[in-house]
């Protein structure tokens, strides 16, 4: 239609210039002989008259082949219709069908069609309020009815004036119904075979062959693998022992899911597996299914592994479309008492800071004792190699009043503390950047940091999340571990070149190790009491250590507020809410956290408290319930006696309530 128009338009438009030079023809050669005037205005009238009566003829044939065009188009499309190859039906916005196919009878002869497609009317509704005055509106959406699954295509056109006084509705809706079923069922086989690639670890092999004699390694070994390849071939898997405490195994995607509802019962089975020391083997397990060949699944599932082994090990993680999964964890970490790694890190790390131009170093946001007096360790390490160091920090709360005041009062660490803006102006692309007792991108004290480098180191014990450091060249990662400063005092001790602290940097790691521990009553091991004696050795000063701890009166009545508050659930977990505004709330509830704990048959506490305009939660334990995976599942994280969360867009009360789901919802787990 537009081409013909477009024809005809140059048509008229060629015929006035004929017109035209006709007319000019005329005039000159009336000018050059007089008595052809007449004579030519006289043809020229004839040209004008026959010129117009051919035009509105070929106008008249124009329009007659349009009109036979589209009345053919009309029936070819009406005839498309009613012969479909596939179900269709037309009905109006209010549901009524005006319409459907021979085939639509067919296929749905035993189908409430109407109360099928309900959801497919309310969306059009919807549509149509938003889109009043649209004259065609769409939908596309997947559906099953009976045994088949259809993709619905709905196009709603408005009705024409004349035909909508004889309907109750402006739209009339045409829906085609496009089977899929097959489609989906070899979209089904594919993803199933697909396959998933696993890690599969001895989280503490190398100490149990220390440990174990001669016999024990022999049957431990043979026991472990026994119980390993029968769990895979459970899921007809395949199993590859790629070293000798790590095995790579593959899964079809199709034993995923009842592998996942089994939730990995090999777990359990391998701890079955003690020395005569009474010492139990565990499992760490990575399952990736999360990209598009098995070089990045093998690759993500080294990730994963990593995260697992971070988090203390004796747990399985699965990876899927972007989401982790996590099962089992819920013992107490097996500490290491082999020192190899922290002599590597510790040779890695000076070699890290001999290239470095400076070295910067950062804790976690809300900065604690533990966090700056490991700062404060590789502080010492960096400016012994003869390394410009600093220290960032922009936190002030009552847990670090003595702690800072003493430090800025000592003359020889007068420029050492800076804040976040002067770290930006400080750090290079040659820069060392320092991350102690945090792994975490979004908990550091300055995140804006981590894209300032390339070099980051990170040193931490707490259990890994999903959104740790993935980019440290160097990492010193031991759950076991006490505290950051029990890491840093290893690193300390097995440096090549030898670290004399001062007195206040002794202090300071010694008070992170006291921290962490409460008083050397949790999470101690035997590296946590070498470390220890060997700061003692360095000349420690306890009583200024314990002044750092002291409360005030008005913190000490703030507690004891929140511990006769205390609500007990299922007879052994104590939950308190702390709702007064307190710049210091997370230190307070901490605090209250741990007194709670001092009472008999409370075996977990948790307070709750607000922080400008989040809700705080702190998570305490003494050792029989797992409060790092409650609070993991509100977005915090920690160890399995000490946790905490923070969460926005929620009262107290109702983070008092998820909390208490939580903790339900763990004993289901477990039990």
């Amino acid at each position: 239609m537009p081409k013909t128009k477009m024809n005809l338009d140059k048509l008229v438009s060629r015929t006035k210039i004929y017109l035209i030079t006709i007319a000019i023809i005329l005039i000159i050669l009336s000018v050059i002989e007089p008595k052809a005037i007449i004579p030519s205005i006289l043809t020229y009238i004839f040209i004008v008259l026959y010129t117009i009566w051919a035009n509105n003829k070929r106008k008249n044939e124009i329009a007659e082949h349009i009109n036979e065009l589209t009345l053919s188009v009309d029936k070819a499309a009406q005839s498309t219709i009613i012969n479909s190859p596939f179900p269709l039906i037309v009905i109006d916005t209010n549901g009524n069908i005006i319409w459907k196919s021979s085939n639509f009878i067919k296929e749905f002869a035993n189908v409430d069609i109407k109360s099928t497609l309900n959801d497919v009317i309310k969306e059009l509704k919807i549509n149509v309020e938003k889109g009043k005055n649209a004259n065609n509106i769409s939908i596309c959406e997947s559906m099953k009815i009976g045994d088949k699954s259809y993709k619905i295509i709905a196009e709603y056109t408005r009705i024409r004036e004349k035909e909508h006084k004889q309907h109750s509705s402006e739209y009339m809706t045409t829906i085609y119904f496009l089977d899929e079923t097959n489609h989906i069922r070899i979209l089904q086989e594919y993803n199933n075979s697909r396959t998933c690639i696993g890690i599969v670890v001895l989280d503490n092999y190398e100490e149990l062959m220390q440990r174990a004699t001669e016999e024990e390694k022999l049957k431990i070994t043979s026991d472990a693998e026994k119980n390993i390849y029968s769990w895979v071939n459970k899921y007809n898997g395949l199993l590859i022992k790629s070293e000798r405490d790590t095995y790579v195994c593959i899964f079809d995607h199709y034993h995923l899911e009842k592998i996942k509802e089994d939730k990995f019962e090999i777990l359990d089975e391998i701890k079955e597996i003690k020395t005569n020391d009474n010492i139990q083997l565990t499992l760490s397990i990575a399952i990736s299914e999360d990209s598009k060949n098995n070089l990045d699944e093998y690759k993500s599932a080294k990730a994963v592994i990593d995260i697992a082994l971070g988090r203390g090990g004796d747990q399985a993680i699965i990876k899927q479309n972007g989401k982790y999964y996590f099962f089992g964890g819920r013992t107490q970490e097996v500490e290491k008492r082999t020192r190899v790694k922290a002599r590597i890190v510790a040779q890695a790390l000076e070699e890290l800071i001999n290239g470095a131009s400076n070295v910067i170093i950062m804790g976690h946001t809300n900065s604690d004792i533990d966090a700056m007096g490991a700062s404060m360790g590789i502080y010492r390490i960096a400016t012994t190699i003869g390394k410009e160091a600093y220290i960032v920090n922009e936190t002030n709360g009552t847990s670090l009043d003595y702690f800072i005041k003493d430090l800025k009062e000592t003359k020889k660490y007068e420029n050492v503390l800076i804040n976040k803006n002067e770290a930006l102006a400080e750090i290079n692309e040659d820069s060392l950047l320092i991350v102690v007792d945090t792994d975490k991108k979004n908990y550091v004290e300055a995140p804006e940091l981590l894209n300032k480098t390339d070099k980051i180191a990170v040193v931490d014990h707490h259990r890994r999340g999903t959104d740790y450091i993935e980019n440290a060249i160097l990492t010193f990662h031991e759950v076991y571990a006490s505290s950051a400063c029990e890491l840093v005092t290893e690193l300390i001790e097995y440096a090549e070149k030898p670290i004399k602290l001062d007195t206040f940097e002794v202090e300071a790691l010694y008070a992170g190790i006291m921290m962490d521990t409460k008083n050397f009553t949790f999470k101690t091991g035997v590296r946590t009491f070498e470390a220890a004696a060997f700061l003692r050795k360095c000349g420690v000063d306890i009583i200024k250590v314990k002044k750092w701890f002291q409360s005030d009166l008005k913190t000490y009545n703030k507690i004891s507020e929140i511990v006769a508050n205390a609500e007990i659930i299922d007879d052994t977990i104590a939950i308190s809410i702390y709702d007064k505004e307190d710049s210091d709330a997370n230190i307070t509830c901490a605090k209250a956290a741990d007194e709670l704990l001092t009472i008999s048959n409370i075996t977990a506490s948790f307070v709750i408290g607000k922080m400008e305009n989040k809700i705080c939660i702190s998570g305490r334990s003494i050792g029989d319930i797992n409060v790092q995976i409650i609070l993991e599942k509100l977005g915090g994280g920690g160890h399995i006696t000490v946790a905490g969360a923070q969460i926005e867009g929620m009262t107290q009360e109702e983070v008092k309530q998820e909390l208490i789901n939580r903790i339900n919802e763990y004993f289901t787990e477990i039990s």
